[in-house]
């Protein structure tokens, strides 16, 4: 039995996660409803969504589901628990998401870090030109314009005295 995800979300009465599939051997397309069992605005919303995935009762038709999908509708259900509107729960997970270029990432505690390093690497992958690719070229060479003045640094005339 083979089943394709057609779409995922969730239910937040009672907590649910839902996801409309496709059945190839019967052609059919169904509903199946997953209860979410323990789950507070405390939970951890990563491990909650591994072990829904690696749920034997439910692995076979999540296969076409990404892990971060269910993370987010996990993050959804946290804030519904937690008190939030749906609109403050989508823009809380996509500023969670992103990368602020201005933040410190020094200060950040190690899960942070590695969170943010996680999305730095997709956003890597997703952008990245492969040799497979049409519009690949394997040697470019850029001109930047030369309009300013460039500035000279204090350290660079030092170094070149002590030479």
């Amino acid at each position: 039995m083979t089943y394709v995800a057609k779409k995922c979300g969730v239910c937040f009465q009672p907590p649910s996660i839902i996801l409309i599939y496709k059945d190839n051997g019967k052609d059919k397309t169904r509903q199946r409803i997953m209860p979410v069992r323990n789950f507070s605005k405390f939970s951890d919303c990563s491990m909650a969504a591994e072990q829904l995935k690696n749920n034997p009762r439910h692995k076979a038709y999540l296969e076409g589901v990404s892990l971060h999908q269910l993370q987010k509708l996990y993050s959804l259900l946290k804030g519904h628990l937690g008190g939030e509107s749906l609109a403050e729960s989508l823009e809380k997970f996509r500023q969670e998401e992103t990368i602020d270029p201005e933040e410190d990432m020094n200060k950040l505690d190690d899960k942070e870090l590695a969170k943010r390093k996680s999305i730095m690497d997709e956003l890597f992958e997703k952008n990245r030109k492969k040799k497979d690719d049409p519009d690949f070229i394997y040697d470019i060479e850029v001109e930047f314009p030369q309009d300013e003045q460039l500035e000279s640094c204090g350290w660079d005339a030092e170094s070149g005295e002590e030479i």
